[in-house]
């Protein structure tokens, strides 16, 4: 099959006619995904009738081909051409009325997809049945990078109490906006910006274990994910899109956390704050994952949840995500997103909306 030469600028996507949100005449369509299909909504009015009071069939058809294109790109298909569509229409589409809009993969090869798709009234009623094949142009490149303290795991009260206690004797009035502050970053940072720079590397050393051992025996069993993290995790490994866990915690903890949580499998890799040589802010840890995935920085998306994880994101010319889970959302502003809660994001949302 010979291939259009088509310019791929998603920026021009905003003028698609079925989900375009800046085409005026178009039908803003702002499909979803459960995980398992694709859904979206749509109300007809008066310009889109064919018979009198009746939806004309081609924005029946478009409405279908939209949302099954969405399917496909949760699969971890950038680009698919309809090579085949067959629609049986089975009810009258009256305008005024809400039309229930799904689609889902039914099978994938590398190169073909099959996918079927419905159109149904608020009742139930079925409008239209439909079938498509697609052929594969192009897999996406996009990762998702995962932040773990403050994202994937709520242990920020379990951090906070293992730093005053190992602060006690050095540092007694260590507060929680001290530790909100500096959430986020690596050990020595910490350490560096509470009792300054004249300790020892055996001091930090002995400091930071100090911490950590505390910390793990206070988080083994007591810890929790956050919500809308692990049907995010899910959706995001069934959609074939690669995972990094990366964070400035030492390999214990991440190790402690995957196995509470059971979530060490959805990962193609894991970044540690050993392998680096810098905090966040700088940059080094997420281009060590965009390396370690091979992909480039302008496909990864980060999810992070403090100011300090952020710059770093954007500094290697990531998009990111942020999450108001330990920072509120004005100390937040540089991410390229912000939600309350990652129960509030979806798969279409991050990997085309961020």
């Amino acid at each position: 099959m010979e291939i259009p030469k088509l310019d791929l600028n998603l920026a021009g996507s905003k003028l698609c006619f079925a989900c375009g949100q800046d085409n005026p005449i178009g039908l803003k369509l702002e499909p979803v995904y459960d995980g398992e299909k694709v859904t979206a909504k749509f109300i007809p009015g008066e310009f889109h009738q064919g018979w009198k009071n009746a939806t004309h069939g081609g924005i029946l058809y478009t409405l279908l081909d939209e949302v099954t294109a969405y399917a496909i790109l949760c699969h971890g298909i950038d680009f698919g051409v309809t090579t085949k569509s067959e629609i049986r229409f089975r009810h009258v589409a009256p305008t005024g009325e809400s039309i229930q809009i799904s689609a889902w993969v039914t099978k994938l090869t590398k190169r073909l997809v099959e996918t079927k798709g419905m159109l149904a009234l608020k009742d139930n009623t079925v409008i239209a049945e439909g079938s498509s094949l697609f052929y594969v142009w192009r897999w996406s490149k996009k990762a998702v990078l995962w932040d773990m303290d403050g994202v994937i795991a709520d242990s920020n009260s379990f951090h906070f109490t293992a730093w005053q206690e190992a602060f006690s004797k050095r540092r007694p009035n260590f507060t929680k906006q001290d530790f909100t502050k500096l959430f986020g970053t690596r050990n020595d940072f910490i350490i560096h910006k509470i009792l300054g720079e004249g300790l020892s590397k055996e001091d930090i050393k002995a400091i930071a274990q100090e911490k950590e051992t505390s910390f793990r025996e206070k988080a083994k069993g007591n810890t929790r994910p956050l919500p809308g993290v692990i049907k995010l995790l899910n959706m995001i490994k069934r959609g074939n899109f690669k995972l990094a866990l990366v964070s400035s915690a030492p390999k214990e903890n991440i190790d402690l956390l995957n196995n509470e949580f059971n979530i060490g499998g959805y990962f193609n890799c894991i970044v540690s704050g050993h392998e680096v040589t810098e905090s966040k802010p700088n940059p080094q840890i997420y281009l060590l994952a965009a390396e370690k995935l091979e992909t480039r920085p302008e496909n990864c998306i980060v999810i992070e949840d403090s100011p300090f994880g952020i710059e770093a994101a954007k500094a290697a010319g990531m998009r990111c995500l942020a999450v108001t889970n330990t920072h509120p959302k004005e100390d937040l502003g540089k991410a390229d997103k912000i939600v309350d809660s990652l129960e509030d994001m979806d798969l279409i949302t991050l990997i085309q909306r961020i």
